[in-house]
């Protein structure tokens, strides 16, 4: 089962995201996103649903917790993945 507790602490390790639609990051679930370009942006979560975040900003880190990011319909560009 998933832990959905939210983990607040810093980051240690960040690294750029290439959106894929097969492939999880190798670092794990992310503890956020930043978001370099504007556009939307589809993550698949740990028990393997996606979400799609419409209109995400540019300039900004959001909160999420996701094994992989979709190629497919992901627009936003520049993404780091904060682990």
């Amino acid at each position: 089962m998933a832990n959905n507790t939210a983990d607040l602490s810093s980051s240690y390790v960040y690294a750029a995201i290439t959106p894929s639609d097969t492939t999880d990051f190798t670092q794990g679930v992310t503890r956020g996103i930043y978001v370099g370009g504007a556009g939307n942006i589809v993550c698949v979560m740990e028990d393997g649903s996606s979400v799609s975040f419409a209109g995400v900003l540019a300039g900004v880190w959001y909160p999420i917790r996701c094994k992989r990011i979709n190629s497919t319909s992901t627009t936003a560009t520049n993404l780091v993945g904060l682990f």
